[in-house]
């Protein structure tokens, strides 16, 4: 029998092929309605394929919905209050101006101070090689400023976040090509990406691996934040472009040592918010063997519009702070993979998406993938959290590590 992620990956492709002309014109920001609006999240499949789909969704949608409930009753209050709207709605423009130079380096600018890497013993749920390989704890006192100027004493102020953290897999020996992993929105345990992403199985396979921690998540959030990711979005809209930025520099960091050290060769995936990440890092970081967003989202702005009960206390906001829908992507362009061409060629390029994903749904995959040159991609049968025939995809992902040479 075939295996579901081949019917759905074939009969996906087949249902989103025809559409060439599908890309919004640029600015994507301003023309996003065909995209968002109009084109399904759902596929053509067999009876028994699309139930299995179907229903994987509808646990995303519940999921969803604490997810989002949790998250406004503890962010919302302070990124909509009437001050922090008024400040945000100031400093639009200068995110604005940034974006429409649709430059990377104007907005995640190189690191410009070396650091010092400490290392230390993981914990007791962390990796241990089997084969006298070494699982580090690296960490660094980042020296990330706040890209806007306004920003930087309040961004500066969160004192746990300035210190990057870091899991470092190696085997004995040289070091060997590296596959640097970046987790979703409140998912930092390292032992949660290790089993959910089957890393164990891509070391074993001969890989080193590196799990960055997100700004504000694990160890960077600050005591008493209620929960993993907090302080993420609960400081202003703009708030969340500055910690975009933060991460892509931090990672940058990760990546002098690892070259440094002797590295051959490094390649980046990340899953949900780590796959928009991953997105960014693609149009930045030439120095990159391959990018391979996993469930990724490409419009912060777009996925919160549907995220209930979210949605409708954002849309009050936004009201009250007179912007739009097209302002609000405006301002968060610059940290927006869309804005930005790849600088790696497509052959170097893959996404994994789930076809019955509401967290981050298919449609966002699609509008990346289209954007990317129609990229390898790869659909499976599940949601954002329920990854079914994970195996035929952790092949194809193999397959494709092989295909560009990354094994060498």
């Amino acid at each position: 029998m075939e295996a579901l992620s081949s019917i759905v990956s074939r009969v996906a492709n087949q249902t989103y092929g025809h559409s060439r002309n599908f890309m919004p014109p640029q600015p994507w920001w301003q023309n996003l309605e065909p995209s968002f609006h109009k084109f399904p999240d759902d596929f053509y499949l067999d009876f028994r394929t699309q139930t299995l789909v179907e229903s994987t969704a509808v646990v995303d949608i519940g999921l969803r919905t604490v997810m989002a409930g949790y998250a406004a009753a503890c962010c919302l209050p302070t990124t909509l209050w009437p001050a922090q709207l008024m400040r945000d709605s100031r400093d639009r423009y200068f995110y604005q101006e940034l974006a429409d130079r649709q430059d990377p380096a104007q907005f995640y600018r190189k690191p410009e101070k070396d650091v010092t890497i400490r290392k230390g013993k993981p914990g007791p749920l962390d990796f241990k090689p089997e084969d006298g390989g070494t699982c580090e704890l690296l960490s660094f006192e980042s020296p990330f400023e706040a890209v806007n100027p306004n920003l930087r004493a309040s961004y500066a102020s969160h004192k746990r976040n300035r210190i990057a953290w870091a899991e470092h897999w190696r085997h004995p020996g040289e070091p060997r090509p590296t596959i640097c992993v970046i987790h979703g929105f409140m998912a930092d345990p390292y032992w949660v990406n290790s089993r959910f992403l089957a890393l164990p199985w891509f070391y074993k396979q001969g890989y080193d691996v590196l799990l960055m921690t997100l700004p504000f998540h694990g160890r960077r959030q600050s005591i008493g934040s209620p929960f993993s990711g907090y302080g993420y979005f609960a400081h202003g809209i703009l708030h969340v472009n500055e910690c975009m930025a933060h991460a892509v520099h931090d990672f940058r960091l990760f990546l002098d040592y690892l070259f440094r050290i002797g590295v051959p060769k490094a390649g980046v995936t990340g899953i949900s918010l780590g796959g928009y990440t991953t997105g960014v890092l693609a149009a930045v970081e030439d120095r990159l063997s391959f990018a391979l967003p996993n469930v990724p989202v490409v419009s912060l702005v777009d996925l919160l519009y549907e995220w209930f009960p979210v949605s409708p206390i954002l849309k009050a906001g936004l009201r009250i702070g007179g912007i739009n829908i097209h302002e609000a992507r405006h301002t968060m362009a610059v940290s927006c993979p869309l804005t930005y061409k790849p600088l790696l060629p497509k052959e170097k390029l893959m996404i994994i998406s789930g076809a019955g994903d509401r967290l981050a749904p298919p449609k966002h995959t699609r509008l990346l993938w289209e954007h990317w040159g129609r990229c390898r991609l790869h659909w499976f049968p599940g949601n954002h959290i329920i990854h079914l025939d994970q195996g035929k995809y952790l092949k194809d992902m193999a397959q494709f590590l092989r295909d560009t040479g990354f094994d060498r």
